[in-house]
């Protein structure tokens, strides 16, 4: 398993950075998270630093140097994550219920997969195209699902902000699951918040990463984009990882429009099915229900 990795996370223009983001790997696995702390509704840097702790533990505890069952393990940590936000509620007697974004992806065999909340955001790249990257859980994502919203006046529409999933909070959470996507050598991973996505009239400041040497064009980047969001801007994190393993040769043709769904899954020694993948969302619903109560 080859692959290099870049990890950024600036204050911008807030007094406080409530972004958290890791990763870790064995010989045969890697795993990157990040979360974005929703200041709104307080303490969303505690949120955010308890979702990544919980997902790292995990990791060093159960990929032993591989996990044997990586959707099994995303399922677990994104209800484990959500649990250990309340637990930090509970300890702290804490009067606001802290909530925050999360991205998860785990790459093992070549192959990545990855769960999100929210509006934090996961880009596959590949040759300086977009091959695939999550769907917002917003209101305005929302409104251009059912057609009565133009991706071009999302940026500015008032409910931009608005989310309809998270960890953290009162309600079950709503994430999603990605079908599997194989990598080749020189696709780029990318995790971010919505203070690297936002601010850019479009995605292609960030598939460019692709055309270069993406490690070395992340802080470039990043730059640019503090730049553009002016003086209010919110905190930026990233993780950008570059594929450099060469062992595999099959390739899933790339995908220029965003709203593409996800590559379907590979063959490989367990296939999970659409059907698979309902029964594990609605597993990490019952399992979060039964943590709640």
């Amino acid at each position: 398993m080859k692959f290099s990795i870049y990890q950024d996370s600036r204050i911008g223009g807030r007094a406080n950075n409530e972004d958290r983001l890791g990763y870790r790997y064995t010989s045969d696995t890697l795993i990157m998270v990040l979360a974005d702390g929703m200041g709104g509704h307080g303490h969303g840097d505690l949120a955010a630093e308890a979702v990544v702790r919980s997902v790292i533990a995990a990791f060093d505890q159960q990929a032993q140097p591989r996990l044997a069952d990586p959707y099994a393990f995303l399922v677990a940590a994104m209800a484990d994550a959500h649990a250990a936000i309340h637990a930090q509620v509970g300890m702290r007697m804490l009067v606001d219920q802290p909530r925050t974004t999360c991205v998860i992806c785990i790459v093992q065999d070549g192959i990545a997969i990855w769960a999100h909340a929210g509006d934090s955001r996961l880009y596959v790249l590949r040759r300086g195209r977009l091959l695939t990257r999550t769907r917002d859980h917003s209101r305005v994502q929302a409104l251009i699902d059912d057609g009565l919203l133009a991706e071009d006046e999302a940026r500015c529409h008032p409910a931009r902000n608005i989310l309809t999933g998270c960890l953290g909070g009162d309600q079950t959470p709503r994430f999603d699951l990605s079908r599997k996507t194989p990598l080749m050598s020189g696709d780029v991973v990318l995790l971010c918040s919505d203070g690297v996505w936002a601010p850019l009239d479009d995605d292609q400041p960030l598939v460019a990463l692709s055309d270069r040497d993406a490690i070395k064009a992340a802080p470039e980047m990043l730059n640019r984009v503090e730049s553009a969001a002016g003086p209010g801007r919110d905190n930026l994190s990233l993780i950008v990882m570059v594929w450099a393993d060469s062992s595999r040769t099959d390739s899933a043709p790339a995908t220029p429009n965003p709203n593409d769904p996800p590559a379907a899954p590979a063959a490989t020694s367990q296939t999970w099915s659409d059907e698979d993948i309902d029964r594990a969302i609605e597993t990490i619903r019952a399992r979060i229900g039964d943590k709640e109560t």
